[in-house]
């Protein structure tokens, strides 16, 4: 069966599978059955166990047979780590505060006991920082460092959930993300933690949910990409710019990568009033989401990650020599059969690529799913949620399906083809998002990279001198002396 033939064939597939649908005007909490959290899911206490044409980045949680089909796609369980955060103040004689308990933020009680039934006991590193100065009176901008994983979903959320009044029944805050998969998280983050907040309600200005040109929303919170929130201000008049009072730009990184949404980000922004609180995160801080965020966010709080602490300890780097594909799906296939793997996702260039070695591994007879730009909204969620519950052992992927995946039985990510930028050199940021994630929750998690060129090794080097970590060899021909490296 040819690559196309066989791409055509799962979309036909994932099409008639079961695919997540989502209630745009009622709370997820009613169509999924009651949760069962184990453990502190900011690693307080031990668990008990896109559209950007190519890549879809979406989260996931952990026990995977126990969670219904709503259930939020990200489990925000974090590992217990040495992170440091740098908090910079706009006013440096302003007191600077931090909290160790949820309690000391004041909430009101039903979002205290929302927070709780979402699994958290108390702040992670950045939450500590972060929450008193969203929460603070008078408002303040704040941009922020923060990796999927430390807990800052769940901070916004919450700020925007306390900063909301219900009795006003327009749109209060609104908060883009650069994909719909990132937007639909985040949302239903915010619906578990204001469920018992009943008179404040949730729309998600997503593609595919359209209303009547006119009608005024009078959700408080909007979720949504650049393009669609755009329209909902201008357009159709959904939303009053003029009303809202908190403004959230989530993974600003990847908004000003993509084609588009930085524009749109920028005209949304443009609408704001002064007075509009303004909250931006991003994963990294290179010079151009400094240059970005500055225009977004006047007067800021700053709050960084030290940058010796962004790689993850708990994943050990390896490379593969390799002449040509084939010798990659030999290679790949003698490491998943020498490792106890619970699942694993394969990282590759283009769908073409993507499509062949799914194929290959399914007439191997793996356990296999694939994800690519290309497919339907409802067919990448379908995909995402199968392997979310396990059907599917390996994930293959095109492109940079690198943030928010934090399944915790990840135990394997597979560079098939090593991440560059467009001038063909390392892509360090996109390489880090990608073996993140594995080595989740405290893990240990492995990350193998094929390597078939001069040029791809002289990647590796790229990638070993800017983290200033050793990538070992690994023979993956030689079973006996694999298993003793990756012991």
């Amino acid at each position: 069966m040819s690559d196309d033939s066989w791409a055509v064939a799962v979309d036909v597939q994932e099409a008639t599978a079961p695919s997540v649908q989502v209630d745009f005007s009622r709370k997820v909490d009613r169509l999924h059955g009651q949760r069962k959290i184990r453990g502190d899911i900011n690693g307080n206490i031990e668990p008990e166990k896109t559209e950007d044409g190519g890549s879809s980045r979406i989260g996931a949680q952990s026990d995977l047979a126990e969670q219904s089909l709503l259930n939020k796609m990200i489990r925000r369980s974090l590992v217990r780590n040495r992170n440091q955060v740098e908090v910079l103040q706009q006013d440096p004689t302003s007191p600077l505060y931090s909290v160790k308990t949820f309690e000391e933020l004041r909430l009101k009680p039903e979002l205290l006991k929302g927070v709780y039934n979402l699994g958290f006991n108390r702040p992670s590193r950045i939450q500590e920082s972060a929450l008193p100065m969203m929460l603070a009176q008078p408002t303040q901008n704040l941009i922020a460092q923060a990796q999927s994983g430390t807990g800052k979903t769940a901070a916004f959320s919450l700020a925007m959930l306390s900063h909301v009044k219900p009795e006003n029944k327009w749109t209060q805050c609104l908060c883009i993300s650069p994909t719909y998969e990132l937007a639909l998280q985040i949302g239903q983050v915010i619906e578990q933690m204001g469920e018992f907040c009943p008179d404040v309600k949730l729309a998600y200005g997503i593609r595919g949910n359209r209303l009547q040109r006119g009608v005024h929303l009078q959700e408080q919170i909007v979720i949504g990409t650049p393009g669609t929130v755009l329209d909902w201000c201008t357009k159709y008049k959904h939303i009053d710019p003029k009303k809202i009072t908190m403004f959230v730009l989530d993974e600003a990184d990847v908004m000003i990568a993509t084609q588009g949404h930085r524009d749109q980000s920028l005209r949304i922004h443009r609408q704001l009033t002064k007075d509009c609180q303004m909250l931006l995160f991003s994963a990294t801080f290179e010079d151009s989401v400094w240059r970005f965020a500055e225009q977004v966010v006047p007067d800021p709080n700053i709050i960084r990650l030290k940058r010796e602490e962004e790689t993850l300890d708990t994943i050990k780097q390896f490379y593969v020599i390799c002449r040509e594909k084939e010798d990659k799906f030999t290679s790949l296939c003698n490491l998943y059969g020498s490792l106890t793997v619970a699942q694993a996702m394969i990282f590759c260039h283009t769908r073409k690529m993507a499509a062949w070695l799914a194929s290959n591994l399914i007439a191997e007879g793996h356990q296999v799913s694939l994800l690519s730009g290309q497919m339907t909204v409802e067919q990448r969620a379908a995909v995402i949620e199968r392997f979310r519950k396990g059907k599917e052992k390996v994930l293959v992927t095109t492109n940079v399906c690198s943030r928010g995946i934090d399944v915790e039985q990840v135990s394997l990510v597979v560079n098939f083809d090593l991440p560059v930028d467009m001038a063909g050199n390392a892509d360090n940021e996109t390489y880090l998002h990608r073996i993140g994630r594995t080595g989740r929750f405290g893990r240990r998690g492995y990350a193998v990279n094929m390597v078939d060129s001069k040029h791809s090794m002289d990647i590796i080097n790229q990638i070993e001198m800017h983290f200033n970590r050793s990538i070992v060899k690994l023979d993956t021909s030689n079973l006996e002396e694999m298993d003793k490296m990756m012991s």
